[in-house]
């Protein structure tokens, strides 16, 4: 019998048929930092590649963090920065806290509470609107001609400190280390053609370009120092760097695929992804991500079964696939009317593609049923459908896995 974690506190048992062994893969190696706030005053005092931070910054500088989304331990790492600030001499009255909506809904972010009450009550808590015109500046264009609009705190600030969580180099939605500050920040526009369903190509071309937009928006700013954590399982850190942005990224690169690169011999007629952690990390973007870690090693016309607490609603991209006459049909309309939520059902289009999708989710089962995929209203459903198949592959914390068959790693 094998165990596999999801959600914060459940688990499913699968059985396997005589002589079956599946293939396990997902947890990361390494353990978890039992300390996360003081791995960050550590990283600040001696940054890769650049002066302390107590050497970069005055009294009164205007600071302001910007917390990419659904960043694991957010208000305790934020709180952390904002103490080693403070303790630099830096006013709080002149740290502002970046947000995105999304994570604000959630309670996600806020380290007003984990701050002495005469510096919690002098930050200021921002709320990122990428329709609201009068909160955002242009910056300049693009070499492709795009207009560059970020929210108007990040163009004021003196130090833009981005505050960010390092994905697989390949991951749908993420474009390097400065995602934290653009696309997150931008305007609408912007967000829309980071996300539209076309990203999802192969070659990857147009994936590329665009996380070469991404540095340069950095460059144009004067970004050149971030924050960057390496996720452990569910809402755990492994790893906190900070310093000079490339530095940065050579040396969280090799820490990330260390931890969670995983080589499996060949794909499986059944691919198990559990997503791990709190309402944080149970989204259609984590839930997307999945897709894809498992769609990479399945066997065409096999079974992926997913296996998370996922119980928001569906955005509007996700809707059109409800009733649709075709998947193919509702994508192009999903392009047409560039909707934000476009990867998660571009995924779920090229997983049902694949072969069959099994859901253990928090979800209406009429929704799941609309969509295509197959309803699992319990851990042991999955342990039945698991003693069907002759190869099978795990994969925990499956939003977060780069997982490849071996010939071609």
């Amino acid at each position: 019998m094998t165990v596999l974690r999801y959600g914060t506190d459940s688990t499913v048992c699968l059985e396997f048929a005589e002589g079956v062994l599946p293939v396990e893969c997902g947890t990361p190696r390494g353990r978890p930092l039992d300390n996360p706030a003081a791995a960050v005053a550590d990283v600040l005092n001696d940054p890769l590649d650049y002066p302390p931070l107590a050497r970069g910054t005055t009294p009164a500088d205007h600071v302001v963090l910007t917390l990419d989304r659904s960043l694991p331990r957010a208000a305790e790492v934020a709180a952390a920065v904002i103490r080693a600030l403070v303790e630099t001499g830096v006013h709080p009255d002149g740290i502002s806290v970046l947000r995105t909506r999304s994570d604000v809904d959630a309670g996600r972010g806020d380290p007003s509470r984990l701050l002495p009450q005469q510096v919690a009550e002098r930050l200021t808590l921002l709320v990122h609107d990428p329709t609201d015109r009068r909160r955002l500046a242009y910056l300049a264009a693009t070499k492709t001609g795009d207009p560059i609009l970020l929210n108007r705190a990040i163009q004021e600030a003196d130090l833009v400190l981005p505050i960010g969580c390092l994905h697989g180099e390949a991951t749908a939605g993420y474009y390097g280390v400065h995602t934290a500050v653009f696309p997150t920040f931008s305007d609408r526009r912007t967000a829309e053609r980071f996300c539209r369903p076309g990203l999802l190509e192969a070659d990857g071309s147009s994936r590329r370009r665009l996380a070469s937009e991404v540095e340069e928006v950095a460059w144009l700013l004067g970004i050149n120092f971030t924050i960057q954590l390496i996720p452990a399982a569910g809402d755990g850190v492994l790893h906190v760097l900070a310093g000079q942005s490339e530095a940065v990224r050579r040396r969280s690169r090799r820490l990330f695929e260390a931890a969670w690169s995983w080589p499996v011999p060949r794909p499986a007629s059944l691919v198990v992804a559990a997503v791990e952690g709190d309402s944080s990390q149970q989204t259609w973007q984590d839930f997307g991500r999945a897709l894809d870690a498992a769609v990479a090693v399945v066997e065409d016309g096999g079974s992926i079964a997913v296996c998370c607490d996922l119980a928001e609603p569906p955005g509007a991209a996700v809707q059109r696939m409800v009733g649709a006459r075709s998947r193919r049909a509702a994508l192009r309309q999903i392009h047409k009317e560039h909707l934000l939520d476009a990867l998660p059902a571009a995924q779920l289009a090229r997983a049902l593609d694949r072969g069959r999708v099994y859901l253990l989710s928090r979800l209406d089962p009429s929704l799941v049923d609309a969509l295509d995929m197959i309803y699992v209203a319990a851990p042991d459903e999955l342990a039945r459908l698991a003693r069907q198949h002759q190869s099978c592959i795990l994969l925990a914390n499956a939003p977060h896995v780069q997982v490849s068959v071996a010939q071609e790693a």
